[in-house]
């Protein structure tokens, strides 16, 4: 792992920048509708290509310091956190009051992933 940087901040960096590939793969074609289908299949597998390349390591990392379900709740926070950026900001859709509400349920089942078991 990198000197650098904490053992356990890499794999949330990692997984941030892997999410902005994947959102871009996933979502931004949809401001090329003009264009046609196989065009923006092919583009869209090129981004997602760097997305692999860093969500990988972000997991084989990660897991030497969180266990697996733990880096997969983190991995969907990190999704709707760079999903909301770049739907407001890249295709200038609005968030709702719903959006956040769902966001926090979300959040409040990440908080049972990271507390641990009860009644052990």
């Amino acid at each position: 792992m990198s000197s650098f940087v904490p053992s356990w901040l890499l794999p949330i960096l990692l997984l941030t920048c892997s999410n902005v590939f994947m959102t871009f793969a996933w979502y931004g074609h949809l401001k090329f509708e003009n264009r046609p289908l196989w065009l923006v299949v092919v583009a869209s597998w090129s981004i997602a290509f760097f997305e692999y390349c860093l969500a990988v390591p972000a997991n084989r990392y990660g897991v030497r310091v969180y266990d697996p379900a733990e880096l997969k709740v983190m991995q969907e926070v990190i999704t709707l956190v760079v999903f909301a950026v770049f739907s407001t900001t890249y295709l200038g859709e609005r968030l709702t009051l719903n959006h956040g509400i769902g966001f926090a349920f979300i959040c409040l089942g990440v908080f049972f992933v990271f507390k641990g078991p009860f009644g052990s």
